[in-house]
């Protein structure tokens, strides 16, 4: 059993550490997990990189360890598969060497409780199972947005989540699935995944002959002046999910012109919580259960583009940060 871990750590804006830190073995009702990959968020994790997250927040209400206000060093991440290494007394046996995900930051090795983690489903290996937290993001947005047969969808932002979300989109009998997305290597992903075309947000021609033509808008590209376009290719009654954080970024918005009378409808949308109006029939593990049987008919390899052992994470995140075009999902191996 190792008496240390490694542990990523956000030092600075623009700037990653990975520090050893000392390991205690697992107490009573406790498992340690040795991890084998996790994924970089490329949206709200990129936040805390950049260190945008407004201050005063926290990190994420929802994950235990990441409650507290936001500030520099930190540790964060919330996409972590692993292996049941060791078992703490009045754990059940049958934990040991399951593979498991969990809502957990950036180490080589983490203490939990068998609560907080979930058993990934037989047939999954861990980097598919990582993608986990975007699966039920996605079933989240399609819960809020209620798409509806024979619908004109439009999806903006075809990043990891982006591009799951459309995915399952494309399963529904729609009339039109229609994406935006800056990056050519982006565009043509979300055709293979099942837009019928996805188009340049830059291409204001093709944005201007779109203007009133969507139902239901999805705004996931974490830009701010993408949830304007959105606005502008939604029709009269027609809803616009917004998944996207900005985080202290502010977002301007044209709302005296067309919307004035649109009667549109904005969501908000986040996968920490269910819409109450599902509640009674609907809780995080039915949802989570939806989450891991769509995840399963995803190829990884369509969403997956860069691998980094822990020891380069600085070179990840950089990459990440500065070369949108080239990555949508970047993992880390722990165990290289």
């Amino acid at each position: 059993m190792p008496g240390c871990r490694r542990s990523l750590f956000f030092v600075a804006p623009g700037s990653v550490e990975v520090r050893e830190e000392p390991l205690s073995p697992p107490g009573p009702g406790q498992v340690l997990v040795e991890t084998l990959v996790s994924a970089i968020s490329p949206g709200t994790e990129m936040l805390v990189y950049r260190g945008q997250v407004p201050a005063g927040m926290p990190l994420d209400a929802s994950i235990p360890g990441l409650t507290d206000t936001f500030s520099f060093p930190v540790k964060y991440g919330y996409a972590a598969v692993g292996r049941v290494a060791a078992l703490g007394t009045s754990v059940a046996s049958e934990w040991q060497d399951q593979l498991v995900f969990c809502l957990h930051p950036h180490e080589s090795h983490f203490l939990a409780s068998p609560d907080e983690l979930v058993p990934v489903p037989a047939g999954l290996a861990a980097e598919h199972a990582c993608l986990f937290p975007h699966a039920e993001t996605a079933v989240t947005f399609l819960m809020d947005g209620r798409p509806i047969v024979g619908e004109d969808v439009a999806v903006f932002g075809q990043g990891v989540v982006g591009l799951v979300t459309t995915a399952f989109l494309a399963r529904m009998p729609l009339s039109t699935l229609v994406t935006f997305d800056r990056h050519p290597m982006r565009r043509q992903r979300s055709l293979a995944v099942g837009a019928h075309q996805c188009v340049d947000p830059g291409d204001s021609a093709a944005l201007s002959a779109m203007h009133g033509s969507f139902d239901l808008t999805y705004e996931l590209s974490g830009t701010p002046a993408a949830l304007d376009q959105a606005l502008a290719v939604t029709g009269f009654k027609g809803r616009v999910v917004i998944g996207s954080w900005y985080g202290d970024r502010r977002v301007d918005l044209d709302l005296g012109g067309a919307f004035h009378r649109s009667r549109m409808t904005l969501v908000s949308s986040q996968v920490s919580t269910i819409d109450p109006q599902w509640e009674g029939r609907w809780d995080r593990e039915r949802r989570g259960a939806v989450a891991w049987r769509l995840l399963a008919d995803l190829d990884p390899e369509t969403l997956v583009t860069h691998r980094f052992p822990l020891s380069q994470a600085a070179a990840a995140y950089d990459m990440v940060d500065r070369h949108q075009g080239e990555t949508v999902q970047v993992l880390l191996e722990h165990g290289a």
